[in-house]
């Protein structure tokens, strides 16, 4: 066993012991689901920016780099965008709701504006989708314990399937806040320390522009390859709708920690933005032949191939965790939606809170295993990323965002956007090869689709009658 290995393991085992030494605080489904709603800023600040710097932006933002140039900073810059807005405009409001109407869920919120049908609808698209972003996560695990030790990809798959599963299983979104502290700290540490050790040993940053002036556009903040701005379209609206930032928001104690917390959160996602497109384009400098199939690897490569041995364990650190902390959040969305959104709501509303929480533990293992399978068949991060945030997009942005503040959105409309929106990206998606029509990705499709959709269905049933919330 290598110090590579040996040191992921270890860390991974600490992380267990800490989910399962907080989960003995959980005493019920209100500490698992939202814990307590007695989160301060610094924890909301913390736990969101642990779970949204995850698989999609250090490995998956790295392989874009890599790719595309400095353009994939829009990968994570457009997650900052979103995270203001939310911090702002929909966090403060959406929290009030649900302290008032003891909403634990995106799916209570749903149902609580328009009704089952509409809870129901999402709740079965939002599986799908969260299935595929947990595989991506569980796949960067996997890519990262295998360019360390040599371990099959599915191998590392496993282990970190286990990892997050067993200690988020132990108290939901209470461990898992703690969990992300510990990760958090790892993660700023590591990349603090190993960034200007790798940009050094790539001759700095003006040898790096040098070496790399000769790719077209591969300098062009705007766009280069696929990547650039329109991230902000696919990405942006997801950091402002996911059930797994929106229950964070539920669980803040008052409208400051929403502000602040999520606020912090966004600027630090701006602030980091460029670091894994710089660490991509520099692990193109070098190892320049990594094939298309293999780019997930370059980031790992990267920290093997440049630093000493104890400080690129310390890197490895950090990127497991960015992968972990993004995946327990993902499988946190799961559990909760299972427990509460289907069981609780459809299968047995009699249910007590024993019994709920019994059965969001359920969920969570049930949703570990499926998604580790998931990790095993799917090939790239980006891909299965894609289709959970497209996904996430088109189908809540109308209900929720545009729902929250216009009352004539009512049940119809709500349906018709998600159904329009869904629509017309596997369309595009199939129709296109996911590359979009005209310059227009399927996130600004789908988009536009649902909002249109939402206004003919409003003007033809002249829904007047719903007062907006307030």
């Amino acid at each position: 066993m290598n110090l590579y290995l040996a040191v992921l393991i270890v860390y991974a085992g600490l992380l267990m012991a800490v989910g399962l030494w907080s989960g003995r605080a959980v005493a019920g489904s209100k500490d698992f689901f939202v814990a307590g709603r007695r989160l301060g800023p610094g924890l909301v600040c913390a736990t969101l920016l642990a779970i949204n710097i995850g698989a999609g932006s250090t490995v998956g933002a790295a392989a874009l780099g890599y790719r595309d140039g400095l353009a994939a900073s829009w990968w994570v810059g457009s997650a900052g965008i979103g995270s203001l807005i939310l911090a702002f405009l929909i966090g403060p409001r959406i929290r009030r709701l649900a302290a008032a109407h003891d909403l634990h869920t995106v799916g209570d919120f749903l149902e609580f504006r328009y009704g089952r049908q509409v809870r129901a609808t999402v709740a079965i698209l939002l599986w799908i989708g969260t299935l595929a972003i947990l595989a991506a996560q569980i796949m960067a695990m996997g890519f990262v314990l295998g360019a360390v030790s040599g371990l099959e990809r599915w191998v590392g798959s496993l282990i970190g399937g286990v990892v997050v599963t067993v200690y988020f299983t132990a108290g939901g979104l209470l461990t898992s806040v703690m969990v992300n502290t510990v990760q958090l700290i790892v993660l700023v540490v590591g990349f603090v320390v190993v960034f200007p050790l790798m940009l050094g040993s790539v001759g700095g940053m003006s040898t790096l522009m040098a070496n790399t002036a000769h790719i077209e556009d591969y300098w062009n903040i705007w766009r280069g390859g696929k990547s650039g701005w329109m991230y902000l379209a696919m990405l942006g609206p997801s950091f402002i709708v996911s059930p797994g930032i929106l229950q964070r928001v539920y669980a803040a104690r008052d409208d400051r920690a929403v502000r602040l917390g999520v606020g912090l959160n966004g600027v630090a996602l701006l602030l980091f933005a460029a670091a894994p497109a710089l660490l991509g384009m520099m692990a193109r400098v070098v190892s320049p032949e990594l094939a298309d199939d293999d780019l997930n690897f370059a980031l790992p490569t990267l920290l093997v191939a440049t630093l000493p041995p104890l400080l690129g364990a310390l890197g490895l650190a950090a990127i497991f965790s960015a992968e972990v902390s993004s995946a327990d959040a993902i499988l946190f969305m799961l559990a909760t939606s299972l427990s509460r959104d289907l069981y609780q709501r459809f299968l047995n509303p009699e249910a007590d809170d024993a019994t709920v929480l019994r059965v969001a533990r359920g969920a969570a293992v049930a949703g570990g295993v499926a998604g580790t399978g998931l990790a095993i068949l799917f090939s790239s991060i980006v891909d299965a990323l894609g289709i959970f945030y497209t996904l996430l997009a088109v189908s809540l942005f109308v209900p929720v965002v545009v729902g929250l503040f216009v009352g004539r959105v009512g049940r119809v409309e709500a349906l018709a956007s998600i159904v329009a929106g869904v629509t017309l990206v596997a369309i595009v998606q199939v129709s296109a090869g996911g590359t979009g029509v005209g310059g227009f990705t399927p996130a600004i499709l789908g988009l536009a689709g649902a909002l249109g959709a939402a206004g003919v269905a409003n003007i033809l049933t002249r829904h007047r009658g719903e007062a907006a919330i307030q």
